[in-house]
């Protein structure tokens, strides 16, 4: 059975930073591409990054790109979104997906429905 369980959400300052986490159990996550995505209150769940199957490539959005950083530790079998400079408009809940399958090293996956399972996600609140 694959779990994916957040952590790390919380409150923060505009311009601060936090680092929220992906938990895998069932699958290995260096085998597999991942991708976080959020979704703000009356908005749809919009994608936030990806990283591929061999981990050397990774994706994101316009609106946090060179702000946050996708990366996952294979002994910890975790993924993490470190968020820095974080604005109100970052404020959602934090949802993490694994792509399972078999598809390339490189294929990047930014959709929702390119996922198999996705977590429960976290709160993450900016305030200004």
């Amino acid at each position: 059975q694959v779990q994916l369980v957040e952590s790390g959400g919380g409150l923060v300052q505009a311009g601060g930073s936090l680092r929220v986490s992906c938990a895998v159990s069932g699958r290995t996550v260096s085998s597999y591409a991942m991708g976080w995505f959020r979704q703000a209150p009356g908005k749809e769940r919009e994608f936030v990054a990806a990283i591929t199957r061999s981990g050397s490539s990774t994706y994101y959005a316009d609106s946090v790109k060179g702000r946050f950083t996708i990366a996952r530790d294979n002994g910890k079998n975790t993924v993490y979104l470190q968020m820095n400079s974080l604005k109100p408009e970052d404020t959602a809940v934090y949802y993490c997906a694994i792509r399972l399958g078999i598809y390339g090293l490189e294929t990047p996956f930014t959709t929702q429905n390119e996922y198999s399972y996705w977590g429960q996600g976290t709160q993450v609140t900016v305030s200004s």
